[in-house]
């Protein structure tokens, strides 16, 4: 009867051991998914401001303006046009 008592007793102190190692390890799992989803909440703000700064940069206006004022680009005049239309 001694032994049978002895073995529950490990058997209960095994289990619990158990317990407290999964609850231990559900824990560091938890925290590294809370650390991983903050860096991809920065990851997200951060590709919004690397979009909207190449839309800034690629601006139409923006492009436009440093041709003409960095490369001296201009318009060419209408003799300047040659118009290619398609063969049918």
């Amino acid at each position: 009867m001694i032994r049978f008592d002895a073995l529950l007793v490990a058997l209960v102190v095994a289990s619990a051991l158990g317990v407290v190692a999964a609850q231990h390890q559900a824990r560091k799992l938890f925290t590294e998914l809370e650390r991983q989803q903050a860096r991809s909440h920065g990851l997200e703000v951060e590709w919004g401001q690397l979009q909207l700064e190449q839309s800034t940069w690629a601006a139409h206006a923006r492009v436009e303006k440093l041709a003409r004022e960095k490369l001296g680009m201009r318009p060419p005049v209408s003799a300047q046009v040659i118009v290619v239309e398609p063969q049918s």
